[in-house]
Parts: C-alpha cells; sequence; structure tokens
C-alpha cells in the first residue's frame, strides 16, 4: 500500500460523482471469495482503489497488559493482538484506523484507566506493522493529555510514517491534506462531537476538530478545490452503547451527504456496531463498534456487544466524467477474544479454527449473530 502525501497546492479544477439513488436496504451483497475484492461498481476511467476502515482502538489498562505481555515485559507489541487481520488490512490500497486514546505526554506514565488515557508511543509503528496507512484521530479522549499529548501522538505518527486527521501542531496540520493512492488524490477529514469536559489551549481551537457540519463541508470543498478528487471523513459521534443512529448522527450525515463534498463517512465512538445507510446518495457507515478495547464486561457500557466490531472495505472508481463514484460497503465481521486479547475476523475463524485459538465456536456464532442483526444485508452471503 503505498500512500504518497502531498501538501495541498494551488487551486485546481475538480468535480466529484452526481448523487446516486438511495439502495434498498435490503439488497444482497456480492458473493465473492473471502479474500476477493469487494463489491465493484462499473466506470470507464481507469482510476480506481479499495479503502477499508475500522472501529475504535483503545489502549485500557488491560490492553496495556497483553501488549505487555506479547512484548514480553519489555516495552508494548500489538501486533499479536492484530495479527490474525493484518491480511485483510493489507489487502486493501488505503486502510484507516481510528485511534480513539491519545500518546501519553512527556513525563507522564502510561494510563489506560478511564476517563484519561496516555498510549504508550510505540503503538503508532505497532499500528503502521499491522498494514494501516493512517488513522483518524478526534475523539472524546482526543485532549486527555493536552496540548503535549497531541504532539506527542503526532510524533509517534510522523517517525511510523503513519498519516492522520483531526489532531493539528498547528493551523495548517489541523486541515486535510490529500494524499495519492493509485494516482487518485483523496482528502481525509476527522472530527469529534464532544471532549469529555476539556477544551483545545486558548487560542488553539484547531488542536482538534470538534463536529460542525458548515466548517466540515467548507474544508472538503477546500480539499477538492486543492486538487482532491475524494474526500472521506471519520466522525466520532453517537451515544455510547446505542446501536440505533440518534438525531444529532442523523442531522450532521443529512447535511455532509447533501452537500455532495463528501464521498463517504465513517463513525466511531458508540462501541457498538451501527447501522450503514445511503443518504442523499452517499454512503454513511454510523458506527464500526470496536476494534480493540477492554470493554466487554457488564461493569462497562455496552457488556459482550462491545467484543463486536467491524471493518468496512469499499471501492473508488472512476467515472467516464472522471468523477468517482463508491461502491457499496462490505461489512467483515471481527470479534475480540480476550485469552489473550486477539483481534479474531468472524467469518474466517468459522470456517478456520486455526485463525481463531482460544475463541470458542459459541463466541464467533453470537457475536456474528449480534452484528448480523444490525448490518447483515452488507456481509457478504458467504460469510452471513
Amino acid at each position: 500500500m503505498a500512500i504518497v502525501v502531498t501538501a495541498i497546492g494551488a487551486c485546481v479544477a475538480y468535480g466529484y460523482a452526481d448523487p446516486a439513488p438511495d439502495e434498498t436496504a435490503d439488497a444482497p451483497a456480492a458473493a465473492v471469495p473471502l479474500d476477493g475484492p469487494p463489491e465493484t461498481v462499473g466506470g470507464g476511467g481507469s482510476r480506481r482503489f479499495t479503502l477499508l476502515a475500522s472501529g475504535d482502538l483503545l489502549s485500557h489498562t488491560s490492553v496495556l497488559m497483553q501488549a505487555s505481555a506479547d512484548a514480553g515485559g519489555s516495552g508494548y507489541e500489538y501486533g499479536a493482538m492484530l495479527e490474525a487481520v493484518r491480511p485483510i488490512i493489507e489487502g486493501v490500497d488505503v486502510a484507516i484506523c481510528h485511534l480513539e486514546t491519545p500518546v501519553a505526554a512527556p513525563g507522564t506514565e502510561v494510563d489506560g484507566v478511564v476517563p484519561v488515557f496516555g498510549a504508550p508511543r510505540q503503538i503508532a509503528g505497532e499500528i503502521r506493522a499491522a498494514g494501516y496507512d493512517r488513522c483518524s484521530l478526534a475523539s472524546n479522549h482526543a485532549l486527555d493529555q493536552g496540548a503535549a499529548g497531541i504532539d506527542a501522538t503526532l510524533a509517534a505518527f510522523d517517525r511510523a510514517d503513519l498519516g492522520h486527521a483531526g489532531m493539528g501542531r498547528d493551523l495548517a496540520e489541523s486541515a486535510a491534506t490529500v494524499f495519492q493512492v493509485n494516482g487518485v488524490a483523496v482528502a481525509h477529514l476527522s472530527a469529534s462531537s464532544y471532549f469529555n469536559g476539556f477544551s483545545p489551549p486558548a487560542g488553539e481551537p484547531w488542536r482538534v476538530n470538534e463536529i460542525d457540519a458548515e466548517r466540515i463541508v467548507d474544508e472538503a470543498l477546500q480539499a477538492r478545490a486543492d486538487g482532491a478528487s475524494v474526500v472521506v471523513v471519520s466522525l466520532h459521534w453517537g451515544s455510547e452503547g446505542v446501536s440505533d443512529v440518534i438525531p444529532e448522527q442523523r442531522q450532521v450525515a443529512e447535511a455532509l451527504t447533501a452537500s455532495g463534498a463528501v464521498d463517504l463517512i465513517v463513525g466511531h465512538h458508540a462501541h457498538v456496531v451501527q447501522p450503514i445507510q445511503k443518504l442523499n446518495g452517499r454512503w454513511v457507515v454510523f458506527g464500526m463498534g470496536n476494534q480493540l478495547s477492554g470493554m466487554g464486561d457488564s461493569t462497562n457500557c455496552c457488556g459482550v456487544r462491545a467484543l463486536d466490531g467491524m471493518m468496512i472495505r469499499t471501492e473508488f472508481v472512476e467515472q467516464p466524467d472522471g468523477k468517482f463514484a463508491v461502491a457499496r460497503p462490505e461489512a467483515i465481521p471481527t470479534y475480540l477474544g480476550r485469552s489473550p486479547y486477539r483481534v479474531v475476523p468472524v467469518t474466517a475463524g468459522l470456517a478456520d479454527p486455526a485463525v481463531a485459538a482460544h475463541v470458542t465456536r459459541d463466541e464467533l456464532t453470537a457475536s456474528l449473530d449480534r452484528t448480523s442483526t444490525i448490518v447483515g444485508q452488507y456481509i457478504r452471503p458467504d460469510q452471513r
């Protein structure tokens, strides 16, 4: 996955695909091999690329303990926890994670206790090694470590050659950057609905992006004016533990998709899987649940549903007029086994027990049932 980041340059002409009619919600997904490409859309242009996005990644204390154990007690190793999904992540042209917990500020200890998190700086390199190309960083925990934590997070991302959106060390960095995927200029924006009572430093509101539909549309239009052919937006929104789309999500999604400036919205924060819908001809993945966290028991918001997640995979295809169409997203269910902590691709684990060591078939079947209740029509028939 070769991704080239370019600075936003001179204004150029741009275009984007006109919204298509909404699809029937229960239309069947195309049946393709487990490791095959997502459902494609037609197009006369020569440029296309595949994209994957995934759910929340949080370094709770139990996750940190597992990462330390996997590293032999020296440092933190996330690779083993993500190894089973790495081939899926690496199988697309650009993969986007969502890192909800910032890196610990210099001089502070790594901390995985709610409500203030501080992840180890090694996490950026571990995410890169798992196959991700970039991450969205705007979340309700983005300001847990203050400006110093934002600086530490972005420095760790720089060292790992990992792209990012949602945080900034200056005003320019907080805006959308345009990166190249298979010769296509793509912009990625990230914003959160709130920050757990924390505020950016005085005079630096750009430190982390807050959801404002009008501002996001303006930034998306500016990114297109500066050369982007595709705009992807990651939003940290919704209500924890609620699988239904809440009115605030709906309102923002309607505004962004109606603008025509945004091609795809992917969501986080609820810690449970939420629906996939097409609004104003644009795909909205409201919530992908958790990918990796310490949640999943009766003492937190979501119980066993917090162990469920999904990755979504889609394809962007150039049309004869030079604009891009987005294929129907494919949901790839995941489940977090905890003895030890390992993220398991559910259907692959059901097909091959070696993929799901330490996780029972009953656990995977129950997880698939829960996820299918929400997004079953987007899981390929051969995976249901």
